[in-house]
C-alpha cells in the first residue's frame, strides 16, 4: 500500500538528514535549524513534531504546515522541499508533522480523522499549530497547510476538519476529503485511489461540512495539483477535488480564468481571477504521481499570499447583471446578451459562463470567444471589450442551431460569480 516517493527524493535527497535538535514544549526553538518539539499537546496517534524557525522570523509570523508522503517523515519533507529556504526569505514558521506508524502514511481514512476533534492525526497536527501560535504569537489568520501524496490527502482533511484554523491549502497529488474513508480499520481505499469514487459537488461538499456541523464561518481556499498520468492516486480525483472545493466555497464550477503558466500546465481558477482565487487547480499533462519539483512551493506561497508584504487578497469579481434574449426561426436562432458590472470596482478581463439549453449548438459568435459550442459554455472577452467599469455594460451575441428549444440560457456567472438576470 506504500505510495511511490516523490521524484524530488531521488538518491541525492535520500541521504540521512542532519540530526534534528530537540526541545521541550516550554522552550523556544533554535533558529535556522530543524528542531523536534516534544510534549506539544494532545497527540492521540503519537505523531512527532519538527519545526523550522528562520533567523528572520517576523513578529506575528505566518505558519505553514508541510505534510510528508507515505514512507516519508518530517525530516524528509524538510530536506526534500524548499519551504525552509522560503521561510528564510519571508519570515514564516514551518511545522513538519511526522508519522510513527509502520506505514508512515497519515490517517485520512478513519471516522476519527474525518471529524473535527475526533482523534487521530488531525488532532495532533492541530496541537502543533496551537503550540506554535502560543509560543511565537503567530498570526492565526495566516495558518496554511500543504502536502504531497498522503500529505496532500491530509491537507484536504485538515481544511475540512479545521476551517477556522487554516486559511488555505495546497495539495500535490491528493484526493478529496472523505474519499479515502474506511470503516474496517484499513488505511487504504483502492476505489478512491483508482479514481472510481465519484460524487456530485453537493455530496462532496456535504462531506466537508459534515466534519464540523454548524460551522458557518469562512472556508479555506484550496490550490490543487495533479498529473494526468498519476498511477497511484489517479487523475479523476483531480476533477472530484475541484467539484468538492468549488461547492464548499460556493462558487461556480465554470473557471473564471484559464491559462498555462508553464509548458504542459493548465491552470484554472474558480470564483476569482487573481492569484488568491477561492480555488485554483493546476493540471500537468503527461506527468505521473511524483509531480513535485522545485519552484512549486513558491507558487503555493503566492496562492497563500506569503510572498508579498501583506495579506490583502487579490481583487475578486464584483456583482453583475445579464440580460439575454433570442430571436428564433425553424432550426436556428440568434441571441443577444448584455453584461452589466453592478459592482464597485472595474473588471479587467471577463469570462461569462452559461449552459445552453439541450439541442442548441453555437455556429458563430461576436464580441467574445465561445467554447465549447454546446453544453456548458464559456464566453471570453475580446481584446477591445474586456474592461468593464462600475456601472458599464457590454453587449455580445451568438448564432446557434436548435432542435426545438430556442430559449436563452437561464443563469450566468461572470468570472465565477453568479449574476442576476433580467
Amino acid at each position: 500500500m506504500l505510495v511511490a516517493l516523490v521524484s524530488l527524493l531521488a538518491a541525492a535527497l535520500l541521504t540521512a538528514p542532519a540530526a534534528a535538535a530537540r526541545t521541550e514544549a516550554t522552550d523556544v526553538v533554535p533558529t535556522a535549524t530543524l528542531t523536534e518539539v516534544t510534549d506539544f499537546g494532545t497527540n492521540p496517534s503519537n505523531l512527532r513534531m519538527y519545526l523550522y524557525v528562520p533567523d528572520s522570523v517576523t513578529a506575528n509570523p505566518a505558519v505553514v504546515v508541510a505534510v510528508h508522503w507515505c514512507t516519508g517523515s518530517g525530516p524528509d519533507m524538510y530536506n526534500g522541499t524548499e519551504y525552509d529556504t522560503l521561510a528564510d526569505q519571508y519570515g514564516f514558521v514551518v511545522v513538519y508533522p511526522s508519522v510513527t506508524r509502520s506505514s508512515k502514511c497519515f490517517d485520512v481514512a478513519s471516522p476519527q480523522a474525518l471529524k473535527r476533534d475526533g482523534g487521530s492525526d488531525p488532532v495532533g497536527i492541530k496541537s502543533m499549530v496551537d503550540w506554535v501560535t502560543r509560543t511565537y504569537d503567530a498570526d492565526t489568520s495566516r495558518v496554511f497547510a500543504t502536502g504531497i501524496s498522503s500529505g496532500a490527502m491530509m491537507t484536504n482533511v485538515l481544511l475540512g476538519d479545521y476551517p477556522d484554523v487554516f486559511a488555505a491549502g495546497a495539495a500535490f497529488s491528493g484526493v478529496p476529503f472523505g474519499c479515502f474513508a474506511t470503516t474496517d480499520g484499513s488505511e487504504w481505499n483502492s476505489a478512491c485511489a483508482n479514481g472510481t469514487v465519484t460524487r456530485t459537488p453537493q455530496e462532496w461538499g456535504d462531506l466537508v461540512r459534515g466534519a464540523y456541523p454548524g460551522y458557518t464561518g469562512p472556508r479555506p481556499r484550496m490550490q490543487l495539483w495533479h498529473g494526468t498520468e498519476d498511477d497511484v492516486l489517479r487523475y479523476p480525483n483531480f476533477g472530484e477535488m475541484i467539484k468538492q472545493w468549488t461547492n464548499v466555497q460556493g462558487v461556480a464550477q465554470t473557471p473564471a480564468a484559464t491559462d498555462s503558466p508553464q509548458s504542459g500546465w493548465t491552470r484554472t481558477r474558480y470564483g476569482g481571477i487573481g492569484d488568491r482565487a477561492p480555488v485554483e487547480a493546476i493540471s500537468l499533462q503527461g506527468v505521473g504521481h511524483n509531480l513535485y519539483s522545485y519552484g512549486m512551493a513558491a507558487r503555493a506561497l503566492t496562492f497563500f499570499g506569503l510572498d508579498s508584504g501583506g495579506p490583502a487578497p487579490q481583487p475578486q469579481p464584483g456583482a453583475c447583471k445579464v440580460t439575454a434574449t433570442t430571436n428564433a426561426w425553424n432550426t436556428g436562432l440568434t441571441a443577444s446578451v448584455t453584461i452589466t458590472n453592478t459592482g464597485t470596482t472595474a473588471i479587467n478581463g471577463w469570462q461569462l459562463g452559461f449552459t445552453l439549453p439541450a439541442g442548441q449548438t453555437i455556429t458563430n459568435g461576436w464580441g467574445a470567444t465561445y467554447t465549447p459550442a454546446s453544453g456548458a459554455v464559456t464566453a471570453t472577452s475580446a481584446s477591445y471589450n474586456g474592461t468593464l467599469a462600475p456601472g458599464a455594460s457590454v453587449s455580445v451575441g451568438y448564432q446557434a442551431n436548435h432542435t426545438g428549444n430556442s430559449a436563452a440560457p437561464g443563469a450566468f456567472t461572470l468570472n465565477g460569480t453568479a449574476c442576476t438576470t433580467g
